[in-house]
């Protein structure tokens, strides 16, 4: 039985700040960061190209796009299981702050 991620102390997370390490963690294969880099940015061409033509139908594959990179990455690649559904909230916007992370050099590509 898979254990829930905790922080140091043994509890669960109580923040993004205590979260982010983890999730880095569980990205240390350079494929699969690089994969969640190529998701995470057509999510946001996704997201804008629906925006601007007023296609909101194309929302639709937002789910696909994003999560099809990141879990060929981890299953693949990193060979983890996804802790995405026990912290959904922290795990998408860890996806964003990777990405960002990545752009500016702070994690590698």
């Amino acid at each position: 039985m898979e254990q829930t991620p905790q922080n140091d102390t043994g509890r669960g997370f109580q923040s993004f700040s205590e979260f982010y390490p983890f999730y880095l963690g569980e990205h240390e294969n350079r494929t699969s960061r690089r994969l969640h880099f190529c998701g995470t940015l057509l999510v946001i061409a996704l997201t804008v190209t629906a925006v601007v033509l007023r296609l909101p139908l194309l929302l639709v594959l937002l789910p696909l796009t994003g999560y099809g990179f990141a879990w060929v990455g981890h299953y693949v690649f990193e060979k983890k299981r996804l802790a995405t559904f026990k912290h959904l909230f922290y795990s998408l916007l860890g996806d964003f702050v990777m990405f960002k992370d990545i752009l500016i050099g702070r994690v590698p590509f």
